[in-house]
């Protein structure tokens, strides 16, 4: 399996998160890279550095001001008095205006959805070699390769074409998706991260080319809790070309595999040219965000069935925080992908 990373993205280490009224270190640090990075040595798989990708990849998905405002919001904010380390929005349109806003302060708020993807000095270039890793996996499958891995962080299916929260700056599983449809009629993309993918789902809601599965902890009690109820499926074109499939937050292995098993009887009824997967492993058991209780041997065992499926995969990884079951959780998801041993891996 071809496998991409980029080691600019240790940059972005951001530092500020609000969690029930503390402030306490954001859960998407580099050190998260080091983890992932050993459970692809535990399969002997290297990674390749991506070439640049083209600002249309990125642009097909965001708009031209939320890609300006990313670049330059670090910069801008320094400019303000006692300015902090990191850009974090403290106010927030409660409804969309006719008039964009031209401060940053308020650009932040309108750009950014929550407190939880602080923009620090290096984050947008950070964020862009994430996104290269998805366009470069995306190109080796459109290449002929059946499958790609995109080692992404920041993780991405939280941000909308304009709006970046919870952890996410550029949606890289969109935009692999949207680069796949440059050559294919119709790309399903299958989140299995224990959050929904809300920013996935907003950016294709309307579209019937692009069919989009999450399955992930029921929002009633969990992030991003504005979405990925049952009953959103789509509008416009777009109606039925969205399933959530949300579970309680004390679901093991039986029925997160079931729910999986759902997702691609609706993938397989769609009959998409190619897939994208947003690889959360943040559904195991002993990651720090405590969404589900899936064991390796789920993860093991959903590997089998997607790969069973047996479409052009691109493969991004998504959320699975620090921990030191989270090199394991890699390695079994993709040994049981692509079909090899479970490694003997100690937790780290």
């Amino acid at each position: 399996m071809k496998c991409f990373y980029a080691p600019e993205t240790e940059t972005h280490d951001p530092l500020f998160r609000l969690t029930y009224g503390k402030i306490q270190r954001n859960a998407e640090q580099a050190e998260r890279a080091r983890l992932l990075l050993a459970g692809l040595d535990a399969l002997s798989l290297s990674v390749t550095a991506p070439a640049p990708a083209p600002q249309a990849a990125l642009e097909a998905v965001h708009t031209k001001r939320f890609l300006d405002f990313l670049e330059t919001a670090w910069d801008d904010w320094q400019k303000l008095p006692d300015a902090g380390p990191e850009v974090v929005p403290n106010v927030f349109p409660r409804a969309a205006t006719s008039s964009y806003p031209e401060t940053i302060l308020a650009r932040a708020g309108w750009h950014m959805g929550d407190t939880s993807a602080p923009i620090g000095k290096h984050s947008w270039r950070a964020a862009v070699r994430a996104a290269d890793c998805a366009v470069a996996a995306t190109d080796a499958v459109l290449a002929g390769a059946p499958h790609a891995y995109a080692l992404c962080r920041p993780a991405g299916h939280h941000t909308s074409a304009e709006i970046a929260a919870g952890h996410c700056l550029l949606n890289n599983a969109a935009i692999a998706a949207a680069r796949l449809r440059t050559k294919h009629e119709r790309v399903a993309i299958l989140d299995i991260d224990v959050h929904h993918g809300n920013g996935t789902q907003d950016i294709f809601y309307d579209r019937d080319d692009v069919l989009t599965v999450s399955i992930h902890a029921d929002p009633t009690d969990y992030y991003p809790f504005f979405t990925g109820f049952a009953g959103e499926t789509g509008t416009g074109a777009g109606e039925g070309y969205n399933l959530n499939l949300p579970l309680p937050r004390t679901t093991t292995d039986a029925a997160w595999l079931s729910a999986i098993d759902t997702a691609l009887t609706r993938v397989a009824a769609f009959k998409p040219d190619a897939l994208v997967l947003g690889l959360g492993l943040d559904t195991h058991e002993d990651d720090p965000l405590m969404g589900m209780k899936v064991t390796w041997d789920g993860l093991r065992h959903a590997g089998e069935k997607i790969a069973a499926a047996g479409y052009p995969t691109v493969l991004v990884q998504e959320g699975g925080y620090l921990s030191p079951a989270l090199p394991k959780s890699l390695a079994s998801f993709l040994s049981g992908y692509l079909g090899v041993r479970a490694p003997a891996l100690e937790p780290t």
